[in-house]
C-alpha cells in the first residue's frame, strides 16, 4: 500500500420525518473540509422507501460527490420488501425504486490506495433472516454465501497493495445495544474473515462502534443522523484511516447546541491479525 486512505463513513440518514436537517446541513459544510479519499454511506438513506425521501438523499449525495467519490448500499428501510416477500416475485421488484435513484445494489469503487465493495444485507422478510421476533421480521439482515463469495473474488482480483474495504448495512458486531444485526452471524463472521477485507463499514444499530472480528478484521459502525438515536446518545459518524500497518477509526460526535461535529474517541487496529506480544521471561524478551 503506497498511500494513506481516508474514508468518511456515514450511515442511517433516514431522510423523511426523522432526518435531523441541522446535522445534514452541518455535514454538507464539514465533510468537504476533511479532504477524504472517499465517502461511504452504509444504508438506510430513507425511512419508508418513498420517492421524496430518496430524492432528498440523492441531492445530498450529489453535493457530496462534488468533493469526493462516494459509495452507498441499501439498508432495510430502503427495501420495498412487501412487493416481493421472500423474493417470491424476484429481487428486482423490491429494489426498483432504490435503483432508480442510486443505480447499483452491489457497487464497487476503486480510489487511490483502496478498493471498496458493497454487499447487500437488507432483504426485508426473507428466508435467510427469519426470526421469532415479529418486530424484527423485516428488520433483521443476513449475508448469503453468494455475497461474501462475490466480494472475496473482487478482492482477490484487486492489486495486492490496495486496502480492501467491505460495506454492508447491518451491524456485524453486537455493539452497545447488545443486539446483532445479522442472522446466522457466526457463519457470517467466518465468511467475512475469508473475504480478505481489511475493514468492514456498517451501521443499522444507531449506535457507533469500533471493534474487530476475532482480533483480525476491523469493524467501523457508524451512528445515525436522525432523531432516532439510542438512549439519547449524540449522533456520530466515523473517519476511517487506513495505512500500511493499521486501520484507525475516529468518532466525530454531534454537539447540537453548537451545531457542529467534534472529534471524539479514536481506535486503532492492526491490519494483519492480532499483533505479536512481547513476553518477558528468564533470559530475555521473546516475541510470541
Amino acid at each position: 500500500m503506497t498511500s494513506t486512505v481516508t474514508i468518511a463513513h456515514l450511515s442511517d440518514l433516514h431522510f423523511g420525518g426523522y432526518a435531523d436537517l441541522k446535522q445534514i446541513e452541518a455535514l454538507e459544510e464539514f465533510l468537504p473540509t476533511l479532504q477524504v479519499t472517499a465517502l461511504v454511506v452504509s444504508g438506510d438513506l430513507s425511512q419508508r422507501a418513498r420517492h421524496g425521501e430518496f430524492q432528498a438523499a440523492h441531492v445530498f449525495m450529489h453535493r457530496m460527490r462534488l468533493h469526493a467519490p462516494a459509495l452507498i448500499v441499501p439498508g432495510n428501510h430502503d427495501v420495498e420488501w412487501w412487493k416481493s416477500p421472500f423474493s417470491l416475485l424476484g429481487e428486482k421488484r423490491k429494489y426498483s425504486k432504490y435503483r432508480r435513484y442510486y443505480g447499483e445494489l452491489r457497487p464497487q469503487l476503486e480510489v487511490p490506495g483502496a478498493i471498496i465493495a458493497g454487499a447487500v444485507s437488507g432483504y426485508g422478510v426473507a428466508f435467510g433472516s427469519l426470526t421469532w421476533n415479529i418486530r424484527d421480521l423485516a428488520v433483521k439482515g443476513h449475508l448469503p454465501r453468494s455475497e461474501t463469495n462475490r466480494v472475496k473474488k473482487i478482492f482477490a482480483q484487486a492489486s495486492p497493495e490496495l486496502a480492501k474495504v467491505l460495506v454492508v448495512h447491518h451491524n456485524v458486531l453486537a455493539g452497545g445495544t447488545g443486539r446483532m444485526g445479522l442472522a446466522n452471524w457466526k457463519s457470517a463472521h467466518r465468511r467475512l474473515l475469508d473475504t480478505g477485507a481489511d475493514v468492514i463499514l456498517c451501521g443499522h444499530d444507531h449506535y457507533e462502534g469500533a471493534g474487530q472480528i476475532e482480533g483480525g478484521l476491523a469493524v467501523s459502525t457508524s451512528g445515525t443522523h436522525s432523531y432516532r438515536q439510542r438512549g439519547g446518545r449524540p449522533s456520530v459518524f466515523n473517519l476511517v484511516t487506513i495505512d500500511a500497518q493499521s486501520v484507525h477509526i475516529q468518532h466525530f460526535r454531534w454537539i447540537s447546541g453548537d451545531r457542529l461535529f467534534i472529534p471524539s474517541d479514536k481506535f486503532s487496529f492492526a491490519r494483519k491479525g492480532a499483533p505479536k506480544v512481547a513476553v518477558s521471561i528468564a533470559g530475555g524478551d521473546q516475541g510470541l
